[in-house]
């Protein structure tokens, strides 16, 4: 791997002091991820799209570039290697549950139902590197907000500890290949083929079908 160029960030996302907006946003947007992760399903049909998509509102709002999202074509070409290592990795980890006698078939493995995932992985990541990162990033040093990011989300994965203990090792990874690379694409794809490998090879008594928050605990095993 290249080695990470702390100086990665600060190219685009400028080393003010935090302000109280960027506290009051990182407040609001979290809360508002929380808040629909425990509603119930029809609750969350109403107000999910809504505490989505304000934080996409707000990261517009201050015109930043298609480079800056990381959706542009910086860093695309030397940010290629990670999906074949995620995919090498994917391979060893299906290997290894063969052998533990955990790997199952996946939940609703349909075209639909994977794309629609991945779709979901990339806006996760969006959420993370483009919302929350540079936030934290003005309030904090640089390795400390990754390490925030991180944790964050984690805990928005809770009460499924599997996959919170996942997300925050993933956390940190992704935050240094964006602050290496900064695209998004490779980072959404990769955690879509990571997310379904380890649905695939974690027992579905731990993951619950990989549910979060409120409908984690209404799970209901297949007969």
């Amino acid at each position: 791997m290249a080695t990470i160029n702390p100086a990665a960030y600060p190219l685009t996302v400028p080393r003010a002091p935090g302000s109280a907006r960027d506290l009051s946003e990182l407040a609001a947007g979290f809360t508002g991820i929380l808040v629909i992760l425990w509603l119930p399903t029809h609750e969350q049909l109403i107000f999910g799209p809504i505490a989505l998509l304000a934080p996409l509102v707000m990261v517009l709002a201050r015109r930043p570039g298609l480079s800056d999202l990381g959706l542009g074509l910086r860093g695309f070409v030397a940010s290629l290697w990670i999906f074949p290592a995620a995919f090498a990795l994917s391979i060893l980890g299906i290997f290894l549950a063969q052998g533990a006698g955990t790997f199952h078939a996946l939940y609703q493995a349909d075209f639909a139902h994977c794309g629609g995932y991945v779709v979901w992985t990339m806006y996760q990541q969006f959420l993370m590197q483009d919302y929350f990162m540079p936030r934290l990033t003005r309030m904090l040093n640089s390795n400390t907000a990754i390490t925030v990011a991180a944790v964050l989300f984690s805990v928005a994965h809770l009460p499924n500890l599997a996959l919170a203990a996942a997300t925050l090792v993933w956390g940190v990874v992704s935050c240094l290949l964006f602050r290496r690379y900064r695209n998004l694409y490779i980072l959404g794809l990769t955690q879509g083929l990571l997310g379904l490998c380890f649905a695939v090879c974690v027992p579905d008594a731990l993951l619950h079908h990989m549910r979060v928050g409120l409908g984690y605990w209404r799970y209901h095993p297949m007969n």
